[in-house]
């Protein structure tokens, strides 16, 4: 789980991910939308089985993306980051409260919020 800062909708997470995609393709990069944070997962290899980065908007969880990558990065400042590579396509979830938080969340398959089927918005 991580909290999408700065989205109000999953229209501005879209557009957010758009805008780094048309940077990288400028320049010659990964043509995938990827977020960079400061742990890298002790469950790595979990996550690359089929994982899902679930993003929470707003106080609520609303759409996940399919891991496909992680790796170490190096920040501007030399500390180590994570980069989590992410599938393009965003899957609306059922909208379920979740609190803020900080670090890594793991979810239990009982626990993840439903994919959304058919239907708008």
């Amino acid at each position: 789980m991580k909290i999408s800062v700065g989205s109000t909708t999953v229209e501005d997470l879209s557009r957010w991910q758009d805008t780094l995609v048309a940077r990288a393709k400028a320049r010659g990069d990964r043509l995938a939308p990827w977020h960079v944070t400061r742990m890298f997962p002790r469950r790595a290899d979990e996550l690359l089985d089929g994982g899902s980065l679930y993003w929470t908007i707003g106080g609520y969880f609303a759409v996940r993306q399919k891991i496909t990558g992680l790796s170490q990065v190096t920040a501007e400042d030399g500390t180590k980051k994570c980069r989590i590579d992410l599938a393009r396509k965003l899957i609306p979830v059922e909208p379920i409260p979740r609190r803020a938080f900080q670090g890594w969340r793991y979810l239990t398959p009982e626990d993840a919020p439903a994919d959304v089927k058919g239907g708008k918005g």
